[in-house]
C-alpha cells in the first residue's frame, strides 16, 4: 500500500486507567487504538497509493501462434504496453483477527494500450489496440508481527485477484483479423494480469510498507537527559472491530538506563469505537519518568538567604531564628543558613476514573555555612503534600499539569532543641509553590511526542 501518506485525522481520548496488581505482567505502558473509522481511512490512502503503483506496473510483451478458421495458422505480438488509465473503485480495510488485516478492493477498472503485430506467411500487419479490464477484484491478508527490535513487521500471507471481463477494440490495417482470435488474446491477458496485481503487491508490501513501518519510533529523545522506549511489547493485536499496538512507555535516562523494579499495571480499556484512533496511557509512564528524573536529581534544590523575598518575616540567618529558636542563634551568631531539599523516593502518580494524583514526600535537611566553608548540619524536617494533575493529547505530544496544595512541615530532628516550624513551612511553601512546582511544570509542558509513523498528522 506504500507509504500511506496524508494526514490521519483523530480526536484523542486520554483514558485514566485502574491497576490490577495481581495480574501485573508485561503489559504496556501505552496503547494505540486503530478502530474500523481509522482503517477505513487507511484503506481510502492505501487505495490512491495502490492505484499509483498499478499505473507503473511494466507490462511484457507477450506472443502466440494461432490457427484461424478458412485463414490457417499465423502469429501475432502484442508489444508496448502501458496502463492507460486505473480506477480502483472500492477498498475495504478490516482487522483479521489473531492474524493482522485483510485489505480488498472491488468494482475497479485498468484500461491497457499497446501495439499488435500479425505474421501470415510473407504477409505483415499491425497496428494499435485498446484493452479494457473490468470487475477488478483483489483480496489480500496481512500478517502483522514484531520485530525483536520492536519494531512493527507486515508480511502478505495471501493474496488473490480476479478479471471479470477483458475486451479488445483493434484499430489498423486488416484490424479484423486480430479481432478473429480476440477471445484467445484477452484471456490470455486476463491471466497475466492476474498474477501480475497480486505480484506487485507482494512486492510492494516489503519494499514499501516494510520500510514505512520501520519509521515508527522505538526510542525517542525527551530532552537532554531523558528519552522514552516506544517498542512493542507484543505484536499488534487485532479484534472484530479494532487493531491494537501495546508500546512499553517506559521513560529512562539517556546517560545510563537501568531496570525498572515495577510492572506496568493491566490496563482495562473502556468499549470506545467512535473515533478513528485512540491513545491509551497508564501510569507506568509517568512513573518511571519519576523514577529517573529522581535518579538524577532533577527535583532537589537548595535555599539561601539571597533567594528569600525581601518582604520575607523569615531570613535565612541565625539571627532570624533567635525568636523561635534561641539555641541556634546562640550556638551559632550572625551566620548563614541553607535549606537543601531532596524528595524522600521518586514520587509516584495514582490513576483512577477521573483523577490523578500524587503525594511526594520530601526531607529538608538545614545547614549553617560555618567561616571555613563548612556546612554544619543543624535540623531536619519532613515535607508532605499531595497535588492533582491533569494531562492533554494534543496533535502531536501528552503534556501535563501539577496542581500542587499546601504543604505540611513537621519537625524530624534538631541538634538545636525542639522549635515551631511555622515560619519554616510559610517559607518552603512559597519556594515549592513558586520555584519547584513551576520547574517541574516546564518540563511537563514541553511532553513527550506521540509515537508516530513518517507523514501521519493528528488533527
Amino acid at each position: 500500500m506504500g507509504a500511506l501518506a496524508g494526514a490521519l485525522p483523530s480526536l484523542l481520548l486520554g483514558m485514566l486507567l485502574m491497576s490490577a496488581p495481581e495480574t501485573l505482567g508485561a503489559n504496556p505502558g501505552l496503547v494505540v487504538r486503530i478502530t474500523n473509522k481509522g482503517l477505513e481511512y487507511v484503506a481510502r490512502e492505501g487505495l490512491v497509493a495502490l492505484q499509483n503503483k498499478l499505473h507503473k506496473i511494466t507490462l511484457p510483451d507477450f506472443t502466440g501462434d494461432v490457427n484461424i478458421k478458412h485463414v490457417g495458422s499465423g502469429h501475432y505480438e502484442l508489444y508496448s504496453l502501458e496502463v492507460h488509465s486505473c480506477e480502483l473503485l472500492g477498498s475495504a480495510l478490516t482487522p483479521l483477527p489473531g492474524q493482522g488485516l485483510h485489505f480488498s478492493i472491488s468494482d475497479s477498472f485498468i484500461r491497457v494500450k499497446g501495439k499488435w503485430k500479425v505474421r501470415k506467411w510473407k504477409l505483415k500487419l499491425q497496428g494499435s489496440f485498446d484493452l479494457k479490464v473490468e470487475g477488478i477484484t483483489i483480496s489480500v491478508n496481512l500478517l502483522l508481527g514484531s520485530e525483536p527490535s520492536g519494531r512493527p513487521k507486515v508480511a502478505v500471507s495471501s493474496c488473490s485477484s480476479h478479471i471479470h471481463d477483458v475486451e479488445t477494440h483493434v484499430s489498423g490495417d486488416l484490424g479484423w483479423l486480430l479481432n478473429l482470435f480476440h477471445s484467445q488474446i484477452e484471456s490470455k491477458f486476463q491471466r497475466m494480469l492476474e498474477s501480475k496485481i497480486c505480484e506487485k503487491i507482494e512486492d510492494s508490501v516489503p519494499s514499501d510498507l516494510q520500510p514505512y513501518l520501520q519509521t515508527l519510533p522505538v526510542t525517542t529523545e525527551i530532552d537532554d537527559f531523558m528519552g522514552i522506549d516506544y517498542s512493542l511489547t507484543e505484536a499488534p493485536r487485532a479484534t472484530a472491530q479494532m487493531l491494537e499496538v501495546m508500546l512499553k512507555g517506559e521513560i529512562f535516562s539517556r546517560d545510563h538506563r537501568s531496570p525498572v523494579a515495577f510492572l506496568a499495571p493491566v490496563m482495562s480499556l473502556p468499549e470506545e469505537h467512535s473515533r478513528m484512533v485512540y491513545f491509551a496511557i497508564s501510569d507506568y509512564a509517568f512513573n518511571t519518568a519519576s523514577l529517573a528524573y529522581h535518579e538524577v536529581g532533577y527535583l532537589n534544590f537548595s535555599i539561601t538567604d539571597d533567594m528569600v523575598p525581601p518582604n520575607s518575616n523569615l531570613r535565612l540567618t541565625t539571627k532570624s531564628f533567635r525568636a523561635f529558636a534561641p539555641r541556634l542563634a546562640r550556638k551559632y551568631p550572625n551566620m548563614n543558613l541553607e535549606l537543601q531539599g531532596a524528595m524522600v523516593s521518586a514520587p509516584s502518580l495514582n490513576f483512577s476514573p477521573g483523577n490523578i494524583s500524587s503525594a511526594p514526600q520530601m526531607e529538608v535537611e538545614a545547614f549553617v555555612l560555618l567561616p571555613n566553608s563548612i556546612r554544619e548540619p543543624v535540623f531536619r524536617l519532613g515535607v508532605a503534600t499531595n497535588v492533582s494533575a491533569t494531562l492533554t493529547f494534543n496533535t502531536s505530544k501528552i503534556t501535563g499539569f501539577l496542581e500542587p496544595r499546601k504543604i505540611q512541615v513537621e519537625l524530624k530532628e534538631s541538634k538545636v532543641g525542639v522549635f515551631s516550624v511555622e515560619m519554616l513551612e510559610a517559607l518552603l511553601n512559597y519556594y515549592i509553590l513558586n520555584t519547584l512546582y513551576p520547574k517541574v511544570n516546564d518540563k511537563l509542558e514541553k511532553g513527550f511526542p506521540l509515537p508516530l509513523l513518517k507523514q501521519i498528522e493528528l488533527y
